[in-house]
């Protein structure tokens, strides 16, 4: 039905999401009379009553974006989402495609390579996104819009090659929007971005986003360690023993360093 919203609604900070779910009056004509309480709520990209969020990266064209990926696993979760990620384009660079899966899987994320030129992943991409409503988000060029038409079995969104000038994706989706699934659920197409804020977060919070420090951190000497500076840290430990990701343990620090 296409709707118009009561002024109040309109003009409210937190405003109408693609997700939500409303009450309707039909008097004429179809208006949004108020907004039922939210499930989960994402501000970029835009969408409420998520259950599960699909990160994508590319693996190349544009190049994966490491920091943009966790900045979004922080996000999500930080809402209450369920994560998958999918490094796609996996036909251009499998061998780098493969390197980042692993290191994802080591700490503890699911995800998998997916080729809409192959069709690699995508039976299962279909099976992840059945019965429930997802979120497809990432940056611009990394293959979303190409990712669902492929679930669909249908060209329904359009898309574009990614910049020869200047390397980067070129922004096929201007908006959030949710598209029905044959198998059952709802999906939102996202437009791309480059750069996310991360949420509001107490620096001692951040370390939960990181489900691969969970098995070091009992075990070191300050119950609140943040494992930065603190002396007698079998996180820092684990690190310098090669069982943890360098890059992830660098980003976190930067961030830390951002919630100061």
């Amino acid at each position: 039905m296409r709707c118009t919203a009561r002024g109040r609604l309109r003009h409210r900070r937190e405003g109408l999401l693609a997700g939500d779910r409303v009450v309707v009056g039909v008097s004429g004509s179809a208006v949004v009379e108020s907004v039922l309480p939210r499930k989960t709520e994402l501000t970029r990209p835009p969408v409420a009553n998520a259950e599960l969020a699909v990160l994508v990266q590319a693996a190349a064209e544009p190049p994966p974006s490491p920091a943009l990926l966790d900045r979004m696993l922080i996000q999500a979760r930080a809402a209450g989402l369920a994560v998958l990620i999918l490094w796609n384009k996996a036909d251009l660079a499998r061998e780098a495609a493969l390197e980042l899966c692993h290191s994802y899987r080591s700490a503890g994320f699911t995800g998998w390579l997916t080729s809409t030129v192959t069709g690699e992943g995508v039976p299962e991409l279909k099976e992840a996104l059945s019965g429930r409503i997802s979120v497809l988000a990432g940056p611009s060029g990394a293959g979303k819009s190409s990712l669902l038409n492929a679930v669909t079995g249908a060209p329904a969104l359009k898309t574009q090659p990614v910049s020869a000038h200047s390397g980067r994706g070129r922004h096929t989706t201007r908006l959030t929007e949710l598209l029905p699934l044959a198998g059952g659920g709802l999906v939102a197409d996202t437009p791309g971005f480059t750069s996310l804020q991360l949420p509001a977060l107490k620096k001692a919070e951040l370390r939960r986003f990181y489900p691969e420090f969970q098995p070091w951190q009992p075990e070191c000497f300050f119950r609140g360690c943040l494992h930065d500076q603190e002396p007698v840290c079998a996180v820092k430990a684990a690190l310098n023993a090669g069982k943890l990701d360098p890059g992830r343990y660098d980003r976190y620090r930067m961030f830390l360093a951002e919630l100061e």
